[in-house]
């Protein structure tokens, strides 16, 4: 099964949120790594409350940023901002991602403690695990699409 249509794939291509989403998905997922690292540590130790804090707001705004640039990629190889058929099952995914994510600010306005806080991100993380490994398939498909379209070109 292919992902893209030929020209699917020269829209992507040609995309400059293609070249986005490939520096802001490792950029978030190194902040993923090093924030549930210091929430494990805040977790097990107590320390560093502030620190692990300030890695889950910036999770939460990358996690805003590579969807909105998502969507627009979306809208410019799909034609659609936001469940294209194509990515349906990645778009819901990560809606109920970032809807997971946000749900620290909602916990934080009902005055929750700061372990309760770090445990609604460590459930939030989780989801954002599922979505990167959707994304990753996707992504090794997608290359596998380009290298095969490559060969057809050079043996045509």
């Amino acid at each position: 099964m292919t992902d893209y249509t030929p020209e699917q794939m020269m829209r992507r291509q040609q995309s400059k949120w293609t070249i986005v989403q490939a520096i802001l998905a490792p950029l978030q997922l190194l902040t993923f790594i090093v924030s549930v690292t210091l929430i494990i540590r805040y977790l097990s130790t107590g320390l560093d409350y502030e620190i692990t804090t300030i890695s889950i707001l910036i999770k939460i705004g990358l996690m805003w940023l590579i969807t909105i640039t998502g969507m627009l990629w979306e809208k410019e190889v799909f034609g659609q901002w936001f469940l294209a058929p194509q990515f349906f099952w990645e778009d819901a995914m990560n809606a109920i991602s970032l809807i997971l994510h946000n749900g620290y600010f909602v916990a934080l306005v009902l005055g929750a403690s700061e372990r309760e806080l770090v445990l609604v991100m460590l459930v939030a993380y989780a989801s954002y695990m599922i979505n990167f490994a959707q994304f990753l398939i996707r992504g090794l498909r997608s290359r596998k699409q380009r290298q095969a379209a490559a060969g057809s070109a050079q043996r045509a």
